[in-house]
């Protein structure tokens, strides 16, 4: 299967995400309200993203999040296999656990690049207390505990890679 152009936009998605953290981070301290900053500034309202999350997740929460949902993205894009399985989960439960309309809202946003991300994917249940994700401005919910997502063991076994982004074998000839 060619999944190169898959790829690519994974990988440009984590730089927006990468983007989007800095420029949280610079604007505002740790324990302000994400939700609250998406309001304020311009700057942030070319992230869609960012609407997704639970209403009362601070930027120290996202930092946190988004370090546990997209460190495995690099190396797991580079494999000859991509796990498409591991790439959506570790992000729906780092960031949207306890929120299945934010991770419904962010699945959306990212399969208009990425047709089958996130799909087939076990649904997660709503906190009791959760709100819709389109009330995050009024009514703020508790972002859910951390689960960490486990990627599958490789094998030692040397792998063939072909395609992007590996060259294509040249004749010497």
């Amino acid at each position: 299967m060619d999944d190169r152009f898959d790829r690519r936009e994974l990988l440009l998605h984590l730089g927006d995400m990468l983007e989007a953290l800095s420029c949280l981070a610079s604007k505002s301290k740790p324990t302000t309200l994400v939700a609250h900053l998406m309001q304020e500034e311009d700057s942030l309202q070319r992230f869609e993203f960012l609407r997704a999350l639970a209403p009362k997740m601070k930027v120290a929460e996202l930092t946190q999040c988004i370090a546990g949902a997209f460190f495995p993205w690099p190396k797991a894009l580079l494999e000859a296999e991509l796990n498409r399985d591991a790439l959506a989960s570790s992000v729906q439960h780092h960031l949207f656990d306890g929120n299945p309309d934010g991770w419904k809202a962010y699945v959306t946003h990212v399969q208009r690049t990425v047709k089958w991300f996130g799909t087939g994917l076990p649904g997660i249940k709503a906190d009791a207390s959760a709100e819709p994700a389109h009330d995050a401005a009024k009514d703020a919910t508790p972002v859910a505990a951390l689960v960490v997502a486990t990627l599958p063991a490789t094998s030692d076994a040397p792998v063939e890679k072909k395609g992007w982004p590996w060259p294509e074998p040249r004749s010497t000839s």
